[in-house]
């Protein structure tokens, strides 16, 4: 064995995920508060995904704001592009990477080896480029996480259930359609349900409900401890993240975790980050009356893009929430820690920490949100810490410059 090969044997075990800056402020709002690969999309995060591949640990190499929550593990690493969402082809040709050697795919960089002290990846350029003999799937857009997300559950399913046995559904008055494309975790609790896995996999994590009346159709992912509340409608392509509860209409939607859509309502073509809340009743508009592609807010730009897309909801960074009878237009965006409520559409874009509604806002002050986020943490006997205090204090101050009423007084 060469020592190049006896080098990947000693540290492939080693992962960091690198934010690729091409990429970042096109995930907004949601890598404001997480790096690129602590996105869930499919069933498990990307950073799970490499994990699982590797059979190894990950950390990460992220914004200096982000470091310290999401720290980068000591010692050399194979690093790899965290927007990158691997299948085994493209951990195949992870594993076959020399020292010496760069991946990359056109332009854009996917994997190389990177020294302790080295802070980023300068140096990948220097050594010799290998280009990948097929396209990798990226995640360059905030939409492709609800646009990838059919196709990721059905990835993470097969990742996940390899050679291993569901867990039997006994209730006699759950319906089941295509039973081997269904997969339940112990410790899940299912009455009376319709789960239809024709159209692609359902995944149903540990300790989580589905309650009485659910209807349920795949590709579709219940990560562990959530609840789908009685009479919920849960189209395809659909993930509810772990320790969450859903209730109402949802098609093509992600929920990244610790959130709730308890209540009736339509979620569809849309993302919401950790800690959100949607009042009962709250609904959002996937499609435009005309039917043209919908645009949204671009932080990069400073205005808005046109996603090419003609079904487009809403994305809602964490700890941001509205209440009853909330109306998002089509392609409406909200940032972190706001709190949104009041009759009418409010505008497609909201920015962080923004508190009002169509009437017009003012600023949801820091110690007004930092105690509204440690009870809603304190639920789920979580708390909060003081790297949350500091990384949230500082998107406070750094997104002034988006609450453009706050210029006016």
């Amino acid at each position: 064995m060469d020592s190049g090969r006896l080098f990947y044997f000693c540290h492939m075990e080693n992962i960091l995920l690198f934010d690729d800056p091409s990429f970042r402020g096109s995930l907004l709002p949601f890598t404001f508060t997480r790096p690129v690969a602590d996105i869930r999309v499919g069933i498990l995060k990307i950073s799970e995904k490499w994990a699982k591949r590797s059979q190894g640990s990950v950390s990460f190499l992220t914004q200096d704001y982000l470091q310290a929550k999401f720290p980068r593990a000591k010692g050399e690493h194979i690093a790899i592009n965290g927007a990158w969402l691997p299948d085994a082809a493209s951990w195949e040709s992870v594993a076959k990477l020399q020292p010496n050697q760069s991946l990359f795919y056109g332009k854009v960089l996917l994997a190389s080896y990177i020294g302790e002290t080295e802070k980023n990846l300068s140096k990948a350029a220097e050594k010799e480029v290998v280009q990948i003999s097929f396209e990798p799937v990226l995640l360059q857009k905030s939409w492709n996480i609800f646009q990838y997300n059919g196709a990721q559950i059905r990835e993470d399913f097969e990742l996940l259930t390899a050679q291993r046995e569901s867990a039997p559904i006994g209730d006699p008055h759950t319906k089941i359609y295509a039973p081997d494309n269904i997969f339940v975790e112990e410790g899940a609790v299912i009455r009376a349900a319709v789960l239809n896995a024709e159209s692609g996999p359902i995944y149903i994590g540990k300790n989580t409900e589905i309650q009485e009346g659910a209807l349920i159709r795949g590709p579709f992912a219940l990560c562990e401890g959530s609840t789908v509340n009685m009479g919920a409608k849960l189209r395809g392509d659909t993930t509810v993240g772990p320790h969450s509860k859903v209730g109402g209409e949802v098609s093509n939607s992600v929920i990244f975790g610790y959130s709730n859509k308890g209540h009736e309502g339509f979620l569809g073509n849309s993302v919401l980050g950790e800690w959100c809340n949607l009042g009962a009743d709250t609904n959002t508009s996937n499609l435009k009356n005309n039917y043209a592609p919908v645009k949204v807010w671009d932080y990069i730009k400073g205005g808005f893009s046109n996603t090419g897309l003609q079904f487009c909801g809403l994305m809602m960074g964490d700890h941001s929430k509205c209440g009853i009878n909330t109306m998002f237009n089509t392609g409406t965006v909200v940032g972190v820690g706001a709190n949104i409520f009041g009759d009418g559409y409010p505008r497609n874009f909201i920015p962080s920490f923004a508190w009002g509604g169509a009437a017009g806002f003012s600023t949801f002050q820091f110690p007004k949100f930092k105690e509204t986020a440690q009870a809603v943490m304190a639920r789920r006997k979580l708390e909060w810490t003081e790297l949350e205090e500091e990384l949230y204090q500082r998107l406070f101050e750094s997104s002034k410059n988006y609450r453009i009423w706050e210029k006016n007084t």
